[in-house]
């Protein structure tokens, strides 16, 4: 029996916490990222370089000259033609996308300047169904790439897309050829167009207007691919070499020119244009 008991030690002060979503663990690296610090860095991890999900207007923002984007399209408005009844009804999952990003569709397009260079563009962004293709994403890129040919600029497209919209059927896959044959025509005209890809870019998007670019860029280890890994093996019967599917691999094989981390883009889309558009259409 002891003639002294230790008295239980009782905090002065309130318990420090930390706020939910000033920090985020990067994926690539695991450390912690203060989330002023990464929206200053391009949603790029300052240690590792990981490329964290970049929203369409974000991308625009820093991409840009200030205050020079031009949205066309906004009345371009996507309908349940096929009265979807799965799982989730269309109607109610459009409504739940549009509330949670601001966005009306998938895509994002309009005119804007590069370094003073007018240019049409088209931005995917993945956090609208999972960036699919329906109906309006593709009539919104065909009209930028329309618009381009038109007023003889350069157009210029960034994908992150899980493909086609299942919700669509058909009217989704149609967009597939739609789009192709409007760039067809763009590069009758000789005139440029540059194709991004983020991660990730799957699907009909990448058996499309992705791969179609007279330059195709990638930010580092994007995923780039049609089917997914499991579909592949399971069709071929062979075993699939590692990391096929990444932007690294794909250059390595010639189908992705230029990997391009997202804080350079800007500058290298401006040396790119500058070389491209050197020439005017009737004298290449």
């Amino acid at each position: 029996m002891s003639f002294f008991e230790k008295p239980s030690f009782i905090g002065g002060g309130k318990k420090k916490q930390i706020p939910n979503g000033l920090f985020v663990k990067c994926p690539g690296c695991g450390e912690l990222v203060h989330n002023l610090e990464l929206q200053e860095n391009q949603h790029v991890c300052p240690n590792c370089e990981h490329h964290f999900a970049f929203g369409a207007r974000e991308r625009l923002a820093h991409l840009l000259d200030p205050e020079s984007f031009v949205e066309t399209d906004t009345d371009l408005r996507p309908v349940d033609v096929l009265g979807f009844q799965g799982a989730a009804a269309y109607k109610e999952r459009l409504q739940k996308y549009q509330q949670k990003t601001g966005l009306v569709d998938s895509v994002v397009s309009g005119l804007g300047k590069l370094d003073g260079r007018e240019v049409s563009i088209a931005i995917m962004d993945f956090e609208f169904l999972g960036g699919s293709m329906g109906s309006v994403a593709g009539e919104k890129i065909t009209r930028a790439i329309e618009r381009a040919t038109a007023r003889q600029l350069p157009v210029i497209v960034i994908s992150a897309s899980g493909g086609a919209r299942l919700y669509e059927g058909m009217f989704s896959l149609m967009q597939m050829a739609k789009t192709s044959g409007a760039l067809a025509l763009h590069s009758q005209a000789r005139l440029p167009y540059i194709s991004i890809l983020t991660n990730p870019t799957t699907g009909g998007v990448t058996a499309s207007f992705a791969t179609l670019g007279d330059v195709i860029l990638a930010e580092p280890k994007a995923m780039i691919g049609f089917a997914g890994p499991r579909v592949i093996r399971e069709t071929t019967l062979q075993d699939l070499p590692p990391g096929f599917q990444t932007a690294e691999f794909l250059e390595s094989h010639g189908l992705v020119d230029i990997i391009v981390s997202r804080k350079k883009l800007r500058e290298t889309l401006i040396s790119l244009l500058a070389y491209l558009c050197c020439a005017t259409p009737q004298s290449v």
